[in-house]
């Protein structure tokens, strides 16, 4: 019997995978005794950290007797499903983990189909069951009604069950205890979890299931050793997507254990390891020792619906901010994003200095801007677009998605009328007389979804969740209304003063604080009606003394609206950028000259 257990841990987003791990990981002995306890320790990324949410997947083991369970953390979140879809490759067996008060969401059926499809062995964990007003049971029931509606084999239905509470570190088979470790859970993976199918006798092959980068040793590959083994200095050959092969010589091998990787002589058949000694090894690559081996199959990778494009800052202020500003540098970060990201493609445009960017989800790009700006980079970015099909009688296809909608039931009719008006078709709804809560849920275009959540907290005050998952390309809905209101636009460069800023306060909702510097083509607010307004925030008051002068001070101003870089990007028009540095958000029209874009908007016009 294999000592290797390898498996990946997928759920929606905050139903607590990550915590999950770190109970793993204690378990295993990852801590010392008198070690401090890392939440969410498989969240290294600032970013996930701050989100909450799990971005990038992530390589862990647990050492438990003689076993080695190797864990994959996987995102939540819809737009990083690419991270979830290749991992399957890697894994032997899944852990579901369900919410034991919201039950399965959208991303629960997307993970949990696309581990179905490759075969995989389940265990549900019913988690967070020491919640109020959770139901276990009712969520298990539920549970099987997906496996069910997703086509599950016989062996996969009759998955094991646990419940239990990650924040707490306990689980059972029973759904009322209250105490306890993680004991159960583990001997439920080494029992239910199936060993790897590999041929340690036949020569080493691998398929790249992922890629890492380390400091030291440069560009890692990732993934599951199917046959033989290997050791540095060994000579393998890669089998590209293009069919060419490339000789090799492997530099180092790394195994995982609890909080990182350590160095191994031997990479051993069903074992999870990393390979350095590659310049520019690609996901979805074969690596075998024999010349003439059959290339296992890639990875699958649903295709992107979602397109942003990324230039060089034009603007006054390029440069005063960030060190990468040139198209070169900007061009090579987001190629080599490509390497490591098998969700996001990347194009040039037509346009010098412009670059499409296409993923799955508006969030998914957002996280990519977001990652450059803090690596000192300044661009321009534009407003989401969907991707566009045609059929064969060449009419216009769109994605669209299905939509699921939680919120306090007295906000449902307000729902209702959004999604009426973003093209959205009721589909089923819910109320839970119990909780006060309903569930709606719809098919949408993914054009209707773009800055919907944002729509969706304000009118239930935080309390609404939402979520969605891609259906399919359907023919175009038709016209969608983004943003009503139109903006005040900057017609100076300078800091904006208290007395110009008290002046435009009753023209609509600022987004400037009085001495920050704005320049001529600025979005500095947001416009009560529906048209854009040239106004001029710098100009300041001329005091003729010192009574005139105290007045000023006493004036009081309402601070800033200020955009998240997600809100900032859903909430600009076609016509408008971000212009995103390292500390500053900067809305911003496409063309900065007042009479440049009166003569564009003349002949947009024009032309219908």
């Amino acid at each position: 019997m294999s000592q290797f257990r390898n498996l990946a841990i997928i759920a929606h987003v905050d139903h607590g995978k990550t915590t999950l791990v770190d109970q793993l990981l204690q378990a295993g002995g990852a801590y010392r005794e008198n070690q401090a306890v890392t939440e969410r320790a498989m969240d290294s990324m600032d970013l996930e950290r701050e989100k909450g949410i799990t971005i990038k997947s992530k390589n862990t083991a647990v050492h438990w007797n003689e076993h080695i369970i190797n864990i994959v953390d996987t995102p939540g979140h819809a737009d990083f499903g690419g991270e979830v879809e290749r991992v399957m490759k890697m894994v032997d067996g899944v852990i579901l983990v369900v919410d034991a008060f919201g039950g399965p969401q959208a991303q629960t059926r997307f993970v949990l189909r696309k581990a179905l499809q490759e075969g995989l062995k389940p265990i549900i964990v019913v988690n967070k069951i020491d919640r109020p007003n959770s139901d276990p049971l009712a969520v298990h029931d539920k549970v099987l009604e997906l496996f069910l509606e997703l086509d599950a084999t016989e062996d996969q239905f009759d998955a094991p069950t646990l419940y239990g509470s990650a924040k707490n570190g306990f689980f059972s088979t029973s759904h009322d205890v209250t105490e306890g470790d993680c004991v159960p859970l583990i001997e439920a993976i080494i029992e239910h979890i199936p060993a790897p199918v590999v041929d340690p006798d036949a020569p080493f092959k691998m398929l790249v299931s992922n890629i890492d980068w380390d400091d030291y040793v440069g560009r890692i590959a990732i993934g599951k050793i199917l046959a033989g083994s290997i050791k540095k200095g060994d000579t393998v050959f890669r089998f590209l997507k293009d069919g060419t092969k490339v000789r090799t010589k492997i530099g180092k091998v790394f195994e995982y254990t609890n909080l990182g990787i350590q160095d191994t002589e031997d990479g051993v058949a069903g074992n999870i390891v990393g390979i350095a000694g590659f310049e520019d090894a690609d996901i979805g690559e074969t690596l075998a020792g024999d010349e003439d081996a059959e290339p296992l199959p890639p990875v699958n990778i649903d295709p992107p619906s979602v397109q942003m494009q990324f230039s060089i800052n034009d603007g006054p202020f390029v440069g005063k901010d960030g060190k990468h500003v040139q198209s070169r540098v900007i061009h090579d970060r987001l190629f080599r994003e490509m390497k490591t990201n098998v969700s996001i493609h990347v194009e040039d445009s037509d346009t010098a200095g412009v670059f499409n960017v296409s993923a799955r989800g508006a969030m998914q790009i957002a996280v990519l801007v977001e990652t450059m700006r803090r690596e000192g980079f300044e661009l321009l970015v534009s407003r989401p677009t969907v991707i566009l099909k045609r059929d064969e009688n060449d009419k216009r296809l769109e994605p669209w998605e299905t939509l699921y909608l939680e919120m306090p039931s007295e906000y449902a009719n307000s729902l209702l009328k959004i999604l009426n008006e973003r093209k959205g078709v009721l589909e089923n709804m819910e109320t839970n007389d119990t909780s006060g809560r309903t569930l709606i849920t719809a098919n949408i275009p993914t054009r209707g979804i773009i800055g919907l959540e944002f729509e969706l907290v304000n009118i239930t005050s935080g309390h609404g969740i939402m979520s969605h998952l891609f259906d399919e390309y359907k023919p175009w809905a038709g016209h969608i209304s983004a943003r009503q209101a139109g903006t005040l636009v900057s017609m100076d460069t300078g800091p904006a003063t208290a007395y110009s800023l008290l002046a435009l306060e009753g023209r609509g909702t600022l987004f400037v604080n009085p001495t920050e510097e704005v320049y001529s083509g600025m979005v500095i607010g947001e416009n009560s009606r529906a048209d854009d307004l040239p106004v001029n925030p710098v100009k300041a008051k001329k005091l003729d003394n010192i009574r005139s002068a105290n007045k000023e001070n006493t004036q009081k101003l309402a601070p800033a609206l200020k955009f998240s870089l997600e809100r900032a990007i859903e909430y600009i028009a076609p016509d408008e950028l971000v212009e995103v540095t390292p500390n500053f958000l900067r809305l911003r029209k496409r063309i900065l000259d007042p009479h440049e874009r009166k003569r564009a908007v003349k002949a947009a016009k024009a032309e219908g």
